[in-house]
C-alpha cells in the first residue's frame, strides 16, 4: 500500500495553508487597523474632554471676569453719581459766587456812574439850568467856564466882539448853518453879558423909558445872558430886537427847530416876565428842549428841581 499523499492532498493542503496564512495577516491587519481606531478613538475623546474642561475654565473665567467687570461698573457708577451730585453742588456755588461777582460788578458801574455824574457835573456851571429871570440872581463876579468868540459871518453887524458860551457854540452855529440852508439868513444881535454890560444896558434904557424898562430889559444879575448861552437873534430883512421878527418865515422855522439844537423861545407870549421876545433864545441842552417841545411846555413852566436833573447832559 503506498502511504505517499496524492499531488491533489498536497495542493489542497498547500491552499488551506496558504489560506489560514492570508487569513492571519487579514486578522492581524484588522487587528491593527482596529487598535488604530481605538487609539484614534481615544484620542478624539481625550481632546474633546480637554476641550470640556477647558471650555469649562474659560467660561467660569469668563463668568468671574464679567462679575468683576459689572462689579467695576456698579462702582464707577456708584462714584459718577456722587461726582454728579458735586458737580451739582459746585455748580450751585459757581452760579451763587456769579451772582455775587455780577452784583458787586454792577454797584462798581454804579459807583463809577455815580462818580462820573458827580465829575462831569463839578466841571458844569451849576447856574446855566436856572431860573434867573427876577427869579434868582447872579452874582456879579460870575463869568462862565468856557466862552468862544462867536465867528462874525454869524454877526448881524461888524465891529463887536460877541462871545457864546465854549461848550454850547457849535450848536448855535449848527443851528444858524441850517436855517442859512433852508432859506433863512439869521444873525446874532447880542450873545453873552457880563455883570457889568448889563448895568450900561439897564441904565440906557432906564434913561429913555423910564420904569417901563422893566417889561422888556432885566436887571444886572438877573439877566440870561450873564450865563453865556443865551443870544438874541433876527433875520437880515427884520434887522434888530423887533417883535415883527415874530411874523417872518425864520422865525416860524426856529419855533419847528430850534429844540433839535437845544434851545428855546425865553420868553413866548404871555409869559410873567417880559414883553414877548421873538427874537431871545437860550440853550438848555436838547433833552430839556426837546421835552419842552414836545410837551407844549415852556421852560418857566418847570420847578427848579426838575430843571437840574437835565444839567448832566446839557452839551450831550
Amino acid at each position: 500500500m503506498n502511504n505517499t499523499p496524492s499531488t491533489k492532498t498536497v495542493i489542497f493542503r498547500a491552499t488551506i495553508f496558504i489560506s489560514l496564512i492570508g487569513l492571519s495577516v487579514v486578522a492581524i491587519y484588522l487587528y491593527q487597523q482596529n487598535q488604530s481606531h481605538q487609539e484614534k478613538i481615544t484620542t478624539l475623546l481625550l481632546e474633546h474632554d480637554y476641550f470640556l474642561l477647558e471650555k469649562a475654565s474659560t467660561t467660569k473665567l469668563l463668568a468671574e471676569e464679567r462679575e468683576l467687570a459689572s462689579s467695576t461698573i456698579q462702582d464707577l457708577a456708584n462714584r459718577l453719581s456722587l461726582s454728579n451730585e458735586e458737580l451739582d453742588d459746585i455748580e450751585r456755588d459757581l452760579k451763587r459766587e456769579k451772582n455775587k461777582n455780577d452784583e458787586f460788578e454792577d454797584q462798581i458801574k454804579e459807583i463809577a456812574g455815580t462818580v462820573g455824574v458827580l465829575d462831569k457835573l463839578s466841571k458844569t456851571d451849576k447856574e446855566l439850568l436856572q431860573k434867573y429871570s427876577r427869579t434868582y440872581f447872579l452874582n456879579e463876579n460870575f463869568i462862565p467856564l468856557k466862552l468862544s468868540l462867536i465867528p462874525e459871518k454869524y454877526h448881524m453887524s461888524s465891529g463887536k466882539e460877541m462871545y457864546f458860551h465854549g461848550d454850547a457854540i457849535e450848536f448855535l452855529e449848527d443851528m444858524l448853518d441850517d436855517a442859512k440852508k433852508a432859506g433863512h439868513d439869521i444873525r446874532v444881535i447880542s450873545a453873552f453879558r457880563s455883570f457889568e454890560e448889563q448895568i450900561a444896558i439897564k441904565s440906557q434904557h432906564t434913561l429913555v423909558y423910564g420904569s417901563g424898562s422893566n417889561a422888556f430889559s432885566a436887571d444886572q444879575g438877573y439877566s440870561e445872558h450873564q450865563l453865556g448861552t443865551t443870544v438874541d437873534i433876527t433875520d437880515i430883512l427884520t434887522g434888530g430886537t423887533n417883535t415883527s421878527f415874530a411874523t417872518t418865515e425864520a422865525y416860524a422855522w426856529l419855533q419847528k427847530n430850534a429844540h433839535k439844537y437845544g434851545f428855546i423861545l425865553s420868553y413866548p407870549e404871555g409869559n410873567q416876565f417880559y414883553i414877548f421876545e421873538p427874537w431871545h433864545w437860550r440853550f438848555v441842552g436838547r433833552d430839556l428842549a426837546n421835552d419842552l417841545y414836545n410837551s407844549d411846555k415852556t421852560f418857566y413852566d418847570l420847578d427848579q428841581r426838575e430843571l437840574d436833573a437835565y444839567l448832566v447832559k446839557i452839551f450831550d
